[in-house]
């Protein structure tokens, strides 16, 4: 069973019916004991960095992810959740994250000159190596994206990039934790596939 973690942030419900459309089993829950029981865990997030870093920490949730990541659970971060597991933030202020990720998430206007901010539609896949989780997935791929911050990462963790006006980190990962800045639940059928080769880890 998937447990995707509930602290107050995230769009829980779209990525509920996405797992039960390609017949996963799965639990909205932010009980310790139902995630810690739970196969794999799927970190979801929107809005602001500090405010969900916060939740998570005052939940007690973010030392229960750290613990479950270092037992060998797959762990999956979405869009916010995927710059939790960044080291920092500097999203209004300097924040911490998780830390399972090294590097920074940074502001896209630091980059962007001449494109809308927030990064806000369909783009494409560009890999830097593959993993199970993108197995089925090509270069050119589309996948559906909404921020305004990005994360900056060490090249040992970085799996996937997209062009929008730079290389913008698409995917990550880290031993058994990955992390995608688009939204798979709102990716069409690429995005199912990718629910689906996470499931099967």
């Amino acid at each position: 069973m998937i447990a995707i973690i509930d602290y107050g942030v995230g769009n829980l419900f779209s990525l509920e019916c996405s797992l039960k459309k390609i017949g996963e089993s799965c639990i909205i829950s932010g009980d310790v004991q139902t995630i810690r029981g739970a196969d794999k865990l799927i970190l979801p997030g929107v809005g602001a960095f500090g405010d969900a870093a916060d939740k998570l920490r005052l939940s007690g949730l973010d030392k229960i992810i750290l613990e479950e990541a270092k037992r060998g659970k797959h762990i999956l971060g979405i869009c916010l959740g995927m710059q939790l597991l960044f080291e920092k933030s500097f999203e209004y202020g300097e924040h911490c994250g998780l830390g399972i990720v090294r590097g920074q998430v940074r502001p896209l206007s630091e980059k962007v000159a001449n494109l809308k901010i927030p990064h806000m539609g369909w783009n494409t896949l560009k890999f830097t190596r593959k993993t199970k989780l993108f197995d089925g997935i090509n270069d050119g791929d589309y996948v559906y994206f909404v921020h305004s911050y990005y994360g900056q990462c060490a090249d040992d963790s970085l799996v996937a990039v997209t062009d929008y006006g730079f290389d913008v980190t698409a995917a990550v990962q880290k031993d058994n934790v990955a992390g995608v800045q688009f939204h798979p639940e709102k990716s069409g059928e690429t995005g199912l596939k990718i629910l689906k080769n996470f499931a099967d880890m």
